[in-house]
C-alpha cells in the first residue's frame, strides 16, 4: 500500500455521493431527486456568488460546500424529519474515520473544512452555510417550475434559515425568476 492509497479510497468513497439521492425531496413526491454530488456541486457555485458578494474568500467557501456533505457516503442523506427519531455521528467524527488512511496533508484539509463548515463561525462557513440552504431553495423553486406543487415548505424553511444579506437578497430574485429566463440573456458583442 502506498502513500496515496488512503486519498484514492476517499475519493472512491466520495463517488458514492453520485449516486446517493437527496431523499428529503421524496418526500415532497419527487421520484428521482438531484444527486447529494449535484447538490453540493451547485451549492460551491451558490458559495462562491455568495462570498463574492459577502467580502469573503470564494475559494474557500466552494470547498466548503462541496465538502459538507462527504459524511452521508456512511450515513446517508437524512431527511429533516428523520432527524426527529435519529441521532446520527457528528460530520467530525465521520469524516476523522474517512480520511484515517489519508496522508496528514489531505486528512487535515478535509477535517479543517468539515469542523469550520459544522462551527458556522467563519465568514466563509456562513456563505456556504446560506449556500447549502439557497441551493435547496432554487431545486425547490425548479420542481415548483416543473408542476410540482408541494415544494412550498421547503422554499419556506430554506428561506428562513438564510443569514447573510446577499443570500436572502439572491433568494428573492430567484424566487421571482423564471428558471428558463437565462436561455435569453446573450451578450453583446464588444466595439
Amino acid at each position: 500500500m502506498t502513500e496515496l492509497a488512503g486519498a484514492a479510497g476517499y475519493l472512491l468513497e466520495a463517488g458514492l455521493l453520485k449516486r446517493a439521492r437527496r431523499s428529503g425531496w421524496w418526500i415532497a413526491g419527487i421520484r428521482d431527486p438531484e444527486s447529494i454530488a449535484e447538490h453540493s456541486w451547485r451549492a460551491a457555485l451558490t458559495g462562491m456568488v455568495l462570498a463574492s458578494l459577502e467580502g469573503a474568500d470564494p475559494a474557500r467557501t466552494a470547498m466548503l460546500c462541496i465538502l459538507h456533505d462527504t459524511p452521508e457516503t456512511r450515513i446517508g442523506d437524512i431527511p429533516k424529519i428523520g432527524h426527529h427519531y435519529l441521532d446520527a455521528t457528528d460530520p467530525e467524527t465521520i469524516v476523522a474515520d474517512q480520511t484515517a488512511e489519508c496522508p496528514d496533508p489531505v486528512a487535515g484539509t478535509i477535517r479543517d473544512a468539515i469542523a469550520e463548515f459544522e462551527a458556522g463561525e467563519t465568514a466563509e462557513a456562513q456563505c456556504a452555510k446560506d449556500a447549502d440552504k439557497l441551493e435547496c431553495l432554487i431545486q425547490a423553486v425548479e420542481y415548483r417550475h416543473q408542476g410540482v406543487a408541494t415544494v412550498g415548505r421547503w422554499i419556506d424553511s430554506s428561506l428562513a434559515a438564510l443569514k447573510t444579506d446577499a443570500a436572502r437578497e439572491l433568494a428573492q430574485e430567484v424566487l421571482e425568476a423564471n428558471p428558463l429566463a437565462w436561455e435569453q440573456v446573450r451578450a453583446r458583442p464588444s466595439g
